[in-house]
């Protein structure tokens, strides 16, 4: 089960916008259960270099979330949160995400991610906004994309 990034880049439409696109090669009903079962998502949650060590997962509109990305190489923690806005199950999840630090990068986002069921593959289009900078939503593109390549991982594992 491999992530397919064939597919070009979706363009954002605006400087203030994050869209990624991914294909895995599992039904939606098993990608949306990774998102949200908490026991799975904290194994795959966050960057190579920066992995969850802590998740909770409320998963029910108005329903709480909290995570602690920790530095594979300083221990350095990073915490993050938000709330469920919308969970249409197996086909839609709309969150809030805020990084519990001072400034740019403490203002909330609004994540929706949307699965659709290809041929037994799962399509996930995923989108973020607003972001105040260029530079802090090329960031978050460098830190879900290695996110989400981790998915495709533990999805491979899991078929094991």
């Amino acid at each position: 089960m491999t992530a397919s990034s064939s597919r070009p880049a979706p363009a954002p439409t605006s400087d203030r916008e994050l869209v990624m696109e991914r294909t895995f090669a599992a039904p939606r009903a098993l990608v949306f259960k990774l998102w949200t079962d908490p026991a799975h998502a904290v194994r795959w949650w966050g960057p190579v270099d920066y992995p969850a060590t802590h998740l909770e997962l409320d998963v029910r509109p108005g329903g709480a979330w909290r995570c602690c990305l920790r530095s594979t190489a300083d221990g350095r923690e990073l915490w993050q949160h938000g709330l469920f806005h919308e969970v249409k199950p197996p086909e839609r999840l709309v969150f809030s995400f805020v990084w519990e630090e001072e400034g740019e990068r403490g203002l909330e986002t609004q994540v929706t991610v949307t699965f659709t069921e290809q041929d037994g593959k799962t399509h996930m289009h995923f989108r973020q906004v607003p972001f105040q900078s260029i530079g802090e939503r090329d960031g978050h593109r460098g830190g879900w994309g290695s996110t989400f390549d981790r998915l495709d991982a533990y999805l491979v594992q899991s078929a094991q």
